[in-house]
């Protein structure tokens, strides 16, 4: 059997619809579903169990798992309740990875490109302790990820007991079906879908920064399922271990994205832009890029979707269609 912990969100119930396309039914998801429509990101899928995060713990007491997905977060970037964000992002992670070394399950995590800060440290996923101690993360949800890895790699360069592979996946941009239930946290194509469809025009961020214009904020895309490949390829791939940016290493701008939006749907552009929340600009990344190459070193070679195309895939088949839902 397989845990996804969040495995009813977004990247979590794409990975749980590929696994079951691939014929595992044997999956677990540890997850809160809520009132809300969460519960449809699942609607079509096979499970074997489902584990309120509360009774987790007991529930691995004695159990045998093929390996632990690790998705369950509290994901906003604005969250502000540091004492949860803290025993939720960081104290269960610890907890799961001594599960994992305990019963030498393989240990796959999210980690975020938010960890990253500003970027003035750069996008390369150097995970040595020296490397790490130099990020600075801008917002509560970037930092707890960023505990978490330091953590991790700690214990590696102690030689404490880890898990038999141990993987950290630091997200970058990453949109696509199932993601609806994120409110503002939703990527900017499914949050200007609606107003694209009724020709509205598509409201974007002006640019606060001296030299770059309105709309050229950019930042490095990741359609869903190119998300799931790489993590697919790290289950069968179960002697690499370490900590990895998931990006396709190409920064578009949200002017791209959305142009690419309207051309989905056969439309030219019609954008406008407004001022951005002054109680985000001292946190908004005006640029993200990751860098790939351990990643390609690790042996992943796969492409990753172009901008436009992943666009197109997400309008055609999910945005615009009568079930949205993977």
């Amino acid at each position: 059997m397989l845990l996804v912990t969040g495995g009813a969100g977004f990247i979590g119930s794409n990975m749980v619809a590929s696994l079951n396309e691939a014929g595992r039914a044997d999956i677990a998801i540890s997850d809160i579903l809520g009132s809300d429509a969460k519960w449809r990101n699942l609607a079509g899928r096979q499970l074997a169990d489902f584990v309120p995060p509360a009774e987790l713990l007991p529930w691995l007491d004695g159990r045998k798992l093929d390996a632990v997905i690790h998705f369950g977060a509290i994901s906003s970037t604005t969250a502000t309740d540091a004492d949860n964000v803290i025993e939720t992002n960081f104290r269960l992670s610890l907890r799961l990875l001594d599960w994992c070394a305990a019963t030498r399950t393989p240990f796959i995590y999210a980690s975020s490109a938010a960890t990253y800060g500003n970027g003035e440290a750069g996008f390369i996923d150097d995970y040595s302790l020296a490397a790490l101690k130099r990020l600075k993360p801008m917002n509560l949800y970037g930092w707890s990820k960023h505990l978490f890895d330091l953590a991790v790699v700690e214990r590696a360069a102690r030689k404490g007991k880890l898990p038999p592979q141990w993987v950290g996946l630091k997200f970058f941009n990453v949109f696509g079906p199932n993601e609806y239930h994120k409110g503002e946290m939703m990527s900017l194509v499914a949050k200007r879908f609606a107003d694209a469809k009724a020709g509205v025009p598509a409201r974007l961020f002006k640019s606060h920064r001296d030299g770059m214009a309105d709309g050229e904020q950019r930042r490095d895309f990741i359609y869903v399922d190119d998300t799931v490949a790489v993590m697919r390829w790290f289950l069968d791939h179960p002697r690499v271990s370490g900590i990895f940016n998931v990006g396709t290493g190409v920064a578009s701008s949200f002017k791209e994205m959305i142009t690419a939006l309207f051309a989905a749907l056969g439309r030219g552009p019609n954008i406008e832009y407004t001022d951005m929340p002054p109680a985000i600009r001292n946190s908004y990344q005006y640029f993200t890029q990751a860098g790939t190459d351990h990643l390609r070193q690790a042996g992943y070679s796969a492409p990753f979707t172009p901008i436009a195309a992943a666009v197109k895939t997400y309008v055609t088949r999910y945005l615009d269609a009568p079930d949205r839902y993977r």
